[in-house]
């Protein structure tokens, strides 16, 4: 689920179509952690490759760290980490 809504969110961050904070994404602060470093990656590659290589790196990049991050099954501390 993580994987899910913070990819669809990056994109559209990415492609400049939402503005907005994490909260009205329905995102905690870590996953818009995650959010903001995958739009990070992502801006050189749609430079250099385009808009499709770029959401590709965004759906890696959020895959992996989605996992990372629940990998113990929890998002960690508090209801905003």
């Amino acid at each position: 689920m993580c994987a899910q809504v913070v990819a669809h969110w990056a994109r559209e961050v990415l492609d400049g179509t939402v503005h907005g904070d994490y909260r009205s994404m329905g995102l905690s602060n870590g996953q818009y952690a995650i959010l903001r470093d995958a739009v990070d990656a992502a801006r050189p590659v749609r430079e250099r490759q385009g808009t499709a290589a770029a959401h590709d790196v965004i759906g890696r990049h959020v895959d992996e760290a989605c996992a990372a991050r629940h990998r113990t099954g929890g998002p960690g501390e508090g209801a905003w980490r």
